[in-house]
């Protein structure tokens, strides 16, 4: 089977995992009876973010699209397996991130700690918000572009969170962390992510008065 990996106030948090998981079964129980051709729903729906924590941890866009589409192919040949107990994407980011780690591992590459900081609940949104200094647009972009910085580790909690909004202990069973040290690490990308969002709304207001 050839899969091909190309990358280019909202309702609850559980009412949107209950939904998406219950597409995902849906799109399973058709595979498991024969049809084949609706795994193909699976991979469109969890490539981009599947191929962005590939991405992230090994850096190189050639070898993150095979681990992608390695990690599609072994999930769909260990299908029959999967327990129902955990949402499919998390089953499947977990062999993504198990594939990127051991690349990684190969290559000797360094891993990145995380800078310490003091320990806030900022959310994304908050952050946001904050900027009043900066126009809705400038905001979005300044956000990505430091989301996209992040090392791969900081990157992917981020992303699992807020993008894909798994929670916490479903971030605890893919990367391997504890469900106590996902939320201090989360709590940390958050306030450097503030601290640099306000320094860079400040050079904006300079700007304009000076």
């Amino acid at each position: 089977m050839k899969i091909i990996v190309s990358c280019n106030r909202r309702p609850s948090r559980s009412s949107k995992q209950q939904m998406a998981s219950n597409t995902d079964q849906i799109y399973i129980d058709k595979v498991l009876n024969g049809d084949s051709s609706a795994y193909k729903m699976l991979v469109d729906k969890h490539k981009d973010m599947a191929f962005s924590i590939a991405l992230k941890i090994v850096r190189i866009r050639e070898d993150a699209e095979e681990l992608t589409q390695d990690a599609f192919i072994k999930a769909y040949q260990k299908l029959s397996s999967f327990r129902r107990d955990s949402k499919f994407s998390t089953w499947l980011y977990r062999i993504v991130y198990n594939a990127a780690i051991s690349h990684t591992r190969k290559r000797r590459l360094e891993s990145t700690e995380l800078t310490p900081g003091t320990i806030e609940n900022y959310s994304v949104d908050e952050i946001s918000e904050s900027m009043g200094r900066m126009d809705a647009e400038q905001q979005k972009k300044l956000v990505n572009e430091l989301i996209e910085q992040l090392p791969a580790l900081e990157f992917t909690l981020i992303n699992l969170y807020y993008r894909k909004e798994l929670s916490i202990d479903e971030i605890s069973s893919i990367t391997d962390l504890s469900a106590s040290n996902v939320k201090v690490k989360l709590y940390r990308i958050r306030k450097e992510m503030y601290r640099d969002l306000q320094k860079e709304a400040n050079k904006e207001f300079n700007k304009i008065y000076s």
